[in-house]
């Protein structure tokens, strides 16, 4: 099958895979040649794909709509990076950014916001301690 990821700010991945494991809002996704049409939002986390090859590649998404068709999946994601090129110190100090952010907020949106970076911070580290296992 083939998958796209792209962000708003470019095209990062475009080829034949054989397998794509995502974090849907409901819950983990393991989408292979034959999956039902799916149409999900999806939460900050990990976009697993493996090649043709067996060959696996990580992308860190913040969030975004994962779209499969019989022979094609999309993921359009607010902001999408490969797991290689995450940063861990921005990472942390967003996480501590957002934490301070929590602590003080004036209204429900403000909240929101900063459970939002939180989030989105604590996904990245997530993916940069699993990077660091292998």
């Amino acid at each position: 099958m083939h998958l796209d990821i792209v962000s708003a700010e470019k095209s990062l991945f475009s080829g034949k895979v054989v397998a794509v494991h995502a974090t849907l809002m409901m819950g983990e996704v393991g989408i292979f040649p034959g999956h039902a049409p799916l149409l999900s939002p999806l939460k900050p986390g990990t976009i697993k794909v493996t090649m043709d090859s067996g060959k696996q590649q990580s992308f860190y998404i913040s969030g975004g709509i994962l779209e499969v068709q019989p022979t094609i999946v999309t993921v359009l994601a607010d902001t999408a990076i490969r797991a290689e090129n995450l940063d861990e110190a921005a990472a942390l100090e967003a996480q501590k950014n957002a934490r301070e952010k929590l602590s003080s907020c004036q209204s429900q949106m403000d909240y929101s916001a900063a459970l939002s970076e939180l989030a989105a911070a604590a996904a990245q580290i997530r993916i940069i301690k699993e990077r660091k296992k292998f």
